[in-house]
């Protein structure tokens, strides 16, 4: 019997191959053979591990140790220490914020331990790249088990696990998929949106990079229940690594059997393409994506019809994102009823998230709908960065919301953020610190959306623009009361009247954050000052003459020469001068610049 290897797992996320994961891979290989330890060991380029702000992450397997931050210099010595002595590398390892201690495994670090991960579970396990890998893990074994059922038994199956769409929405899956097999017209479409626009969002990109047979499993076992034999998967262009690994993928599956003619034996057949998006923000929405992969310009469509009976060619279309397509295996082999207990009543399953902002720990999560939103962010993320005190956090990307830190122990489900004022979305949570104006926030937001309208209706086109042009007047200090109610009023029109599900969402920033900090509007319109020190033009700075000691490091780093004085005495700042870089105040060491 052949002596099985050991496996070194190294994270190859597109982060940490960002940061020279692929350059571990080779040097532990290298420095492997050079040791003769090669036959003991395979080292394996997994998907993403989650853990992002520790990256690039190496897993030694056998004895589940987790390295952290690891670079070429560090190999020699994970090899010579820890394979060839079985000794731990102290200085490698992750340090508890709380106890500053070490700790060895990464089931012992609270980043992994109050996480949920079944659709994760793989991608830090297996080479995303090896199909084998995939199927010794129980791959595919979803999709042989639906052969041996009717297609509406796994319809009500989808209907009974009460899953909802991930991609923002959460439109019951298992309902989609019976209006498009009920829906009159010949072919029908399967269409997965890998077209994931949110700013700091890598919740899909990172499911394709880890696993991507999870996502054409899901694919398939929907063409079969809904009777569909053709696939499309739509990935942004600038996901290079998962269209890499989605195309290996396909081509693997096509080599064994899973994709193509009379699958497994079966009378199913099924092909998948790939359509890479050229980066507009619009085509995430549903009729704008398939006009997109029919070859014209990403614009959505009045509704109805929707796209169960009108998509793709104007044929009957089921449209689902990656993460509710790599849900489908695990619901059919579990069953909907045991799936149905994770999470809450209305909102089952687990959740992707994109930890992401001012907070210790960013990276990917995957958490039981239901968790609050303390839970993710002092748990799971390891709180605040820097010590500071948190203000609130947006969830739900540019269509989002954000909600305050008194209401921290709102559970994170689709209900619960609508009710708040949010929006699940795509899963991206960004955490805002004391520092963060939410003036400014919600104009970072629109001018986003903004940018991304398609233009092809008015309310989003000219109502987005009016409403950035308010916010840009208010943190200039020219704004008056009078701004708020337009703002108001415009939002409420856009909501309402907008076509697709951009514009309606896009003024979320500044109805949440009119909400929950309209005394920060209030602030920069009534007193002309930014509370949080962001808005330039409402900020000043002078130098205290009494804290000052005239040593010129504020002068010598201002780049505009503002500040006047000379050694032995008390420095000024000639306002008319001061580009309001903030510098002066970064560099002086005696807190003698102020603000205001």
């Amino acid at each position: 019997m052949a002596h099985e290897k050991q496996r070194i797992l190294i994270c190859g996320g597109t982060g940490c191959i960002s940061t020279g994961a692929s350059n571990l891979l080779e040097s532990f290989k290298s420095t492997l053979k050079a040791k003769n330890m090669d036959c003991e060991y395979d080292v394996i380029l997994t998907g993403c591990h989650g853990f992002c702000e520790q990256g690039p992450i190496v897993i030694i397997e056998k004895d589940n140790t987790l390295y952290c931050q690891v670079t070429i210099d560090d190999i020699d010595e994970l090899v010579s220490q820890h394979l060839a002595a079985n000794q731990l590398v102290e200085r490698l390892l992750y340090i508890n914020p709380i106890d500053n201690r070490r700790i060895s495994s990464h089931k012992d670090i609270n980043f992994y331990k109050k996480q949920h991960r079944i659709l994760l579970d793989l991608c830090g396990k297996i080479d995303p790249e090896n199909i084998s890998e995939y199927i010794n893990h129980g791959g595919y074994a979803a999709l042989q088990a639906c052969f041996e059922q009717k297609p509406t038994d796994i319809i009500e199956e989808i209907k009974v696990s009460k899953l909802r769409g991930r991609g923002g929405g959460g439109f019951p899956a298992g309902l989609k998929w019976e209006y498009t097999r009920n829906a009159d017209g010949d072919p029908k479409y399967i269409i997965c949106n890998a077209d994931e626009g949110d700013p700091g969002a890598f919740m899909d990109r990172s499911i394709i990079e880890g696993n991507p047979h999870s996502v054409l499993e899901g694919m398939l076992i929907a063409g079969y229940a809904i009777g569909s034999n053709i696939g499309y998967i739509y990935v942004r262009a600038e996901y290079p690594l998962a269209v890499k690994r989605l195309r290996i993928a396909i081509d693997q599956a096509e080599a064994t059997g899973y994709l193509g003619e009379n699958i497994l034996g079966s009378n199913f057949s099924f092909q998948i393409k790939i359509k890479e998006g050229a980066g507009a923000f619009v085509c995430g929405e549903s009729s704008a994506l398939m006009h997109s992969i029919e070859g014209h310009r990403g614009m959505p469509r009045s509704r109805p019809p929707n796209s169960t009976k009108k998509g793709l060619w104007s044929k009957p279309t089921c449209l689902n994102n990656v993460e509710t397509f790599a849900n489908i295996p695990l619901i059919i082999l579990m069953g909907g009823n045991e799936f149905a207990k994770i999470g809450t009543e209305n909102s089952t399953g687990t959740k992707v998230l994109a930890l992401t902002g001012k907070i210790n720990n960013t990276g990917l999560a995957e958490v039981p709908m239901g968790i609050s939103l303390r839970d993710v962010i002092f748990d799971i993320g390891g709180g605040i960065k820097d010590g500071k005190k948190l203000k609130a956090v947006q969830i739900g990307g540019p269509s989002g919301g954000c909600i305050p830190e008194e209401m921290l122990d709102l559970p994170i489900d689709f209900d619960s953020l609508y009710k708040a004022g949010a929006m699940m979305g795509s899963g991206g949570l960004v955490v805002l610190d004391e520092s963060t104006c939410m003036v400014d926030l919600a104009k970072f937001f629109l001018e986003f959306t903004h940018n991304e309208s398609c233009g092809k209706c008015t309310p989003c086109r000219e109502g987005t623009y009016r409403m950035l042009q308010i916010l840009e007047k208010i943190t200039d200090g020219l704004g008056t009361q009078d701004d708020i109610i337009h703002l108001e009023r415009l939002s409420n029109n856009i909501m309402n009247s907008s076509l697709c599900g951009l514009g309606k969402s896009a003024p979320n920033p500044i109805v949440s954050t009119l909400r929950y900090f309209r005394y920060e509007y209030d602030a920069h319109i009534e007193d002309k000052t930014c509370p949080s020190g962001v808005c330039k033009k409402l900020i000043s700075y002078r130098i205290d003459s009494m804290n000052c000691k005239a040593c010129t490091i504020c002068l010598k780093h201002c780049p505009s020469q503002a500040i006047i004085g000379e050694r032995g005495k008390p420095h000024l700042i000639v306002s008319e001068n001061c580009t309001r870089c903030g510098i002066c105040l970064e560099k002086c060491p005696f807190q003698a610049v102020k603000m205001g």
